[in-house]
């Protein structure tokens, strides 16, 4: 661990998850006289969202039609497929199916497809029933959607890849160096560290489930706040034949910003089941069981949180009897791939905890969120999908940032 740290530079980057690497590559890409540093609390890059997500490089069908997330989602899945040709990165279009398992999800399906149409998702189509079975034969359902130019990938190696290019061009990372807050004086931001202090002309903080706190701290609106879900994956027992050969979804529920236990066939060839989606007490919840009281105490007084407690109780009840039962898990998703029950799951879970905006007014926001205190801009909401968009979020932030009157000033 680094003790006594006192450094400057002209850009520090707050965060070592995709993101950040993204944003950091961007800056340099564009400026490479400039000095960077990049900042983060974990000993190593891609420690939580990044690193413990499913892998998939989305195509764009779910998001609103003229949102950040759709444009980003639809520019990034490009962009990532090009860096991982380029730096030799294992990938696989292997094509999702959404699946409508009864006529009333019609709805829901027939509202995606106008969406990913209106988002220009390259190859989207849909599929009657007896056409299911030619993309993914072991799924049932009324009608679907296909997405062929959906993919898989080990985001980790991105994000390893990424920090790789950035300390060949010099960039100095400090690892185990969690950044408390952001102080502006005379066109200088000192970043007060629980191990010293660095200074930066601009700083870019990316740093995902505590990124609210960076940024209300910085002088930013408290609307909206983080609130941390945890998601967990059971991985199915291996099988002689693929229980399915891409990706298997549900139609989500069009008031949540969250696309339902899900089939995933993962880049070294495990399939997993997940994820739920448990607001739970830590922002570094992987086990349940896991507290912090300052994370409850944001959690609790947040205004939001009773308003969405009020307002989808049976959905939190449900994801409570997820998280309890490796049964219900598997009920869940034999609704349209039967055989994920007969194949069963191994012993455990995987888990990850997903950084989900939160208004006051209760509305779990969904798309992302960026804003601007003197000399910073700040990623206040990027979930899924921002590991797809990174590359293309990373201009828009860069393109925001040079905008900036604080930026070079």
């Amino acid at each position: 661990m680094t003790t006594g740290l006192s450094a400057s530079a002209d850009v520090v980057v707050v965060g070592a998850g995709i993101v950040g690497l993204a944003v950091a590559r961007e800056i340099l890409r564009r400026h490479r006289d400039l000095t960077m540093i990049v900042v983060e609390a974990e000993s190593d890059v891609a420690r939580h969202q990044t690193g413990h997500n499913s892998g998939v490089i989305h195509s764009g069908v779910y998001y609103s039609p003229g949102s950040l997330k759709a444009r980003l989602c639809v520019e990034g899945s490009s962009l990532m497929y090009d860096y991982c040709d380029e730096h030799a990165i294992a990938y696989e279009r292997c094509g999702k199916l959404i699946v409508a398992l009864d006529d009333d999800e019609m709805a829901g399906l027939d509202e995606l497809e106008r969406r990913g149409r209106a988002n220009l998702v390259p190859g989207l189509r849909r599929l009657r029933a007896d056409e299911i079975a030619d993309v993914e034969p072991g799924c049932r359902g009324v009608a679907a959607l296909h997405s062929p130019n959906t993919g898989i990938v080990d985001y980790h190696r991105v994000a390893s890849t990424m920090a790789r290019e950035l300390r060949d061009q010099g960039v100095t990372f400090h690892f185990d160096t969690r950044v408390r807050s952001l102080e502006r004086s005379g066109g200088i931001t000192t970043l007060h560290t629980d191990t010293g202090a660095l200074r930066a002309s601009y700083v870019v903080s990316c740093a995902g489930l505590w990124s609210d706190r960076l940024a209300v701290g910085a002088g930013a609106d408290p609307d909206p706040r983080i609130v941390p879900f945890r998601g967990a994956y059971l991985t199915l027992n291996k099988t002689s034949h693929p229980v399915v050969r891409g990706l298997v979804y549900p139609v989500p529920d069009p008031a949540l910003p969250f696309l339902g236990v899900h089939v995933t066939r993962l880049i070294n060839g495990d399939v997993v089941l997940g994820p739920s989606a448990l607001l739970v007490f830590a922002r570094d919840g992987y086990r349940v069981s896991t507290l912090r009281w300052r994370d409850v105490v944001d959690t609790v007084t947040w205004p939001g949180t009773w308003r969405l407690a009020r307002h989808f109780w049976r959905a939190g009840a449900r994801e409570i009897m997820m998280a309890t039962s490796r049964r219900r898990f598997l009920d869940d998703v034999a609704r349209y791939v039967p055989a994920a029950r007969e194949v069963g799951v191994r012993e455990g879970f995987s888990a990850g905890v997903r950084a989900q905006a939160l208004a006051a007014d209760g509305t779990l926001v969904d798309d992302f969120v960026l804003s601007e205190t003197a000399g910073a801009l700040h990623v206040r909401n990027a979930p899924s999908p921002a590991a797809t968009s990174s590359l293309a979020l990373a201009r828009e932030v860069v393109t925001r940032i040079e905008a900036s009157s604080d930026w070079r000033s």
